[in-house]
């Protein structure tokens, strides 16, 4: 559903209002000081969530923090329910909704459970640090997402305003590892995106509070097979025997390098490759085994790797021009290559830099300082790329700040967390404050 007309001629003029007012009203007032007051709750959720494993595959763990998420949002009035992962072979997915008295934007939040760190991994703990940073899995990617939602919803409630909002809520079991079907996995945020008009994404971004995202590069697969005429080596580039399968999949790699490489916001690696006179390889586990000799000519080889592209335009381009290189051969070789569609690019458009340009003036209200987009490059794919095309204005990235996210030093900066709660909370509250829809 897009935003009506009305209500989208009428959100420029509303950040237009709030930058001459340069204040928050004494609701906004109200619910910046009940953020405040909430963070020490809101730390100790953060807490007892990074202390649940939820690594993807750990399915118990995953419901468990979704339990954990759920009981916060029933308390905020929310209506909850749980998606069963076992048809794409994940744990599942939370969705929260909550259906006010308003007549404003609806709005869709974005989240996930799971984290990139297993049962069976080192980095498992919540740890203190210092009054302002803590350590732990998940602790900004993205439970500290997660928990900035909470708290900024619970300034909204306190603040009396809740009641007049139009919210669902995604998080998903499985944004670090994707289920598949990926078009199963993903069913319910693209049915909510068709319901909203306005998307907000908790992830971290670039970890820089200063910015935020509204365009994400998606990431789709590729595979690229080779074939050859199996040959002694010392045969090589007869005319009946030709260059052989390794030798194809190099002109292919090279073709690539040297045609695509450099365009802006486009990337593309072979991560893994395996030749030989047989191979096997297994997409889902990214690995495979080659058998062959010093002195044969390769009968076949499997290149693995990812494509990222800001537009979806961009994505077909550069599929378009790597299928003309592979239907080139080598003399006696043969070669294909199949698309794996995986996170669609989340581009830039007018209606999200609207939406930053009302995070802008919150952030300015609230004294957290001015905002700007966040360098596409600078950030991965992630699931509010769902939202592209179907939802008039989205941002990402207003999650818990911090660093090393991935890594067993991921690092919260807790800081952020009222900075980045009261931005939402206030955002919501003025587009709740937008004419009513038609």
């Amino acid at each position: 559903m897009r935003l009506p007309a009305i209500v989208a001629l009428a959100l420029p003029a509303l950040f237009i209002n709030t930058a001459a007012a340069q204040q928050l009203t004494p609701a906004e007032r109200r619910m910046s000081a009940a953020i405040d007051a909430g963070v020490p709750d809101a730390l100790a959720t953060l807490e007892r969530a990074v202390n649940i494993n939820s690594g993807t595959m750990n399915f118990d763990g995953v419901r468990a923090v979704g339990r954990l998420f759920q009981a916060e949002f029933e308390r905020l009035g929310f209506t909850t329910r749980w998606v069963d992962g076992a048809a794409f072979g994940r744990a599942g997915h939370l969705i929260a909704e909550y259906h006010g008295r308003g007549t404003g934007p609806r709005i869709l939040f974005i989240g996930h459970l799971d984290t990139v760190f297993e049962a069976d991994g080192p980095f498992q703990r919540w740890e203190r640090l210092s009054d302002s940073t803590a350590r732990g899995p998940g602790s900004i990617d993205m439970k500290g997402g997660d928990v900035v939602m909470l708290l900024a919803l619970r300034g909204l409630k306190q603040a009396g305003l809740l009641d007049q909002a139009q919210i669902t809520v995604v998080l998903h079991g499985d944004e670090e590892s994707s289920g598949r079907p990926l078009s199963l996995a993903r069913s319910d945020i693209v049915a909510a995106a068709e319901w909203a008009d306005v998307a907000i994404g908790f992830e971290d971004g670039p970890g820089d509070p200063r910015t935020a995202v509204i365009g994400r590069r998606g990431s789709s697969g590729w595979i690229l097979r080779t074939s050859g005429v199996a040959a002694h080596s010392s045969q090589i580039f007869r005319p009946d025997v030709g260059s052989g399968a390794i030798y194809e999949a190099a002109r292919i790699l090279a073709a690539f390098h040297d045609s695509l490489a450099g365009a802006p916001n486009l990337t593309f690696s072979p991560g893994t490759i395996v030749g030989g006179t047989a191979t096997t390889f297994d997409a889902q586990q990214n690995r495979g085994t080659a058998f062959g000799k010093t002195n044969v000519v390769a009968e076949s080889a499997v290149v693995a790797g990812d494509i990222r592209t800001l537009t979806p335009e961009q994505l077909t381009q550069a599929e378009a021009t790597m299928r003309r290189i592979v239907a080139r051969h080598y003399p006696r070789t043969g070669a294909d290559i199949t698309f794996d569609d995986g996170y669609p690019p989340f581009a830039p458009t007018d209606g999200n830099r609207r939406l930053l340009a009302l995070f802008d003036q919150a952030s300015r209200d609230t004294g957290g300082g001015p905002m700007a987009a966040a360098d596409p490059a600078r950030a991965g794919a992630a699931d509010i790329a769902f939202t592209a095309g179907l939802v008039e204005m989205a941002v990402d990235g207003v999650g818990l700040m911090g660093s090393d996210d991935h890594t067993v030093r991921e690092t919260a900066d807790l800081r952020s967390l009222p900075v980045e709660a009261k931005r939402v909370a206030v955002v919501v509250a003025r587009l709740m404050a937008a004419p009513p829809r038609p």
